[in-house]
């Protein structure tokens, strides 16, 4: 069986750090196969015998995976394809149903990649109809190039991480926009306020990285101390910060449902 993988649209952001980080992990160049609308590029120049298609036929020839990473405005398959092999789509709102129209005889997975993936420490669920199990972990190798792999029950939920950790580091920039230019307003000069947020926002990566029991354990511990900080903290609630970030979830997953 053939065992390249192509990627339509492998010089956009998700196709071009699924392509590298592949290749940095050892795949043959002359086993990647990419298609984009301008050709050939210098993103790959470093992997010499990396395969430029020159179409859909020529891309799908000699693979067994091909990964789907274009916009879904600009996906568009003219007739239903013969490919036998793997599809992994990392499309919004392009469903498993309408994917196994358009391509029949193929094994089909969607992702929803979260932000890092350039640096291959994104976090990226997907899901599947009934696939053979040696399919699932062919799926979970592809994308275990680019981060953490987690198999979600359907659509739904995949929909759900996708407005989760789908928007990568874009709460916490919100939150971080908030809290410079609520200090720029009380006269704090720029580049202090700036210093503080980023110590906020930078250094709380590392509080999380044993489960969500340390998140708890810290919002109790500045509770019980009755401070400064819990003074803020309990304002943060009484205005609906909870809230809002489940109102902002909700959306974005139906937006992800209904692209």
């Amino acid at each position: 069986m053939a065992q390249g993988i192509a990627i339509l649209g492998g010089t956009g952001w998700l196709g071009l750090a699924l392509g590298q980080n592949l290749l940095r992990r050892g795949l043959p160049p002359g086993a990647l196969r990419l298609l984009n609308r301008r050709g050939p590029t210098a993103d790959y120049d470093g992997w010499p015998g990396v395969h430029w298609a020159t179409d859909l036929d020529d891309l799908l020839a000699g693979a067994g995976v091909v990964v789907l990473s274009v916009r879904p405005g600009d996906y568009h398959i003219p007739v239903p394809q013969s490919f036998g092999g793997l599809v992994i789509s990392f499309m919004a709102g392009v469903p498993l149903e309408r994917l196994a129209r358009d391509w029949p005889q193929a094994t089909i997975a969607r992702a929803m990649p979260g932000g890092g993936a350039q640096e291959g420490q994104a976090h990226v669920p997907w899901c599947a109809g009934e696939i053979p199990a040696a399919a699932a972990t062919r799926v979970a190798g592809v994308l275990g190039a680019i981060g953490m792999v987690d198999r979600v029950a359907d659509e739904t939920a995949l929909a759900y991480m996708s407005a989760l950790s789908g928007s990568g580091a874009a709460y916490p920039a919100l939150m971080a926009q908030a809290m410079y230019h609520d200090a720029i307003r009380r006269g704090i000069a720029p580049d202090v306020a700036w210093r503080a947020v980023r110590s906020v926002v930078c250094g709380a990566p590392a509080l999380f990285t044993q489960g969500p029991e340390q998140a708890a354990a810290l919002l109790e511990s500045y509770h019980g101390y009755r401070g400064v900080t819990a003074a803020g903290l309990t304002a943060a609630e009484a205005s609906g910060f909870a809230e809002a970030i489940t109102a902002a979830l909700e959306v974005a997953t139906e937006k992800a449902l209904n692209f």
